[in-house]
């Protein structure tokens, strides 16, 4: 079976968006590539700092709510509609709620060929990019470095620790079917 998807699920600072940048360029296809920043950026304001859409706490938590549920479900289906279309897409995820994350987009894919890869890092480590970059709440990396995994199931697992993102998305790439 053709993999018409690759859903990337790491923590905030793990290594993602290099590693999809990577993919993007070792894979022999075209792949589009949609991301939950991108989802985020694409809400409303007022959603960005509501109990109905997302809020972000000085300590690094993110919380969301019904009508970011809502909007996500529908992000969700729009993406997986481009992939039934012929579109190849890669998603990069943080699944905040480990293992109830997954299922929601695995509702959404209704049985679409999807290789699922984790990304991990060190929680010292992706703090320490957090605080380079410099566009993001400080504490979020340490917080979802392991609970975005928990109840997850992987097709293939990479860590960002000492490996560089070239290195990752060969690796995932050689699983792409």
């Amino acid at each position: 079976m053709t993999t018409q998807m690759i859903i990337l699920n790491g923590g905030s600072s793990s290594g993602k968006s290099g590693i999809v940048r990577c993919l993007q360029a070792v894979l022999p296809d075209p792949w589009l590539v949609f991301g939950c920043d991108s989802f985020v950026d694409a809400m409303p304001a007022k959603m960005q700092a509501a109990d109905e859409g997302i809020t972000f706490a000085a300590e690094g938590g993110v919380s969301v709510g019904a009508d970011f549920r809502a909007l996500e479900a529908a992000w969700m289906e729009g993406v997986v509609a481009m992939a039934r279309a012929g579109a190849r897409v890669i998603i990069d995820d943080v699944f905040l709620g480990g293992a109830a994350s997954q299922q929601r987009w695995q509702k959404a894919l209704g049985g679409l060929a999807v290789l699922w890869v984790g990304v991990r890092c060190e929680r010292a480590v992706a703090a320490g990019r957090e605080v380079a970059r410099g566009d993001r709440v400080q504490g979020m990396a340490a917080l979802q470095a392991d609970v975005v995994h928990e109840g997850v199931f992987y097709d293939v697992e990479v860590d960002t620790t000492r490996t560089e993102s070239l290195q990752c998305a060969r690796n995932i790439a050689a699983h792409v079917s």
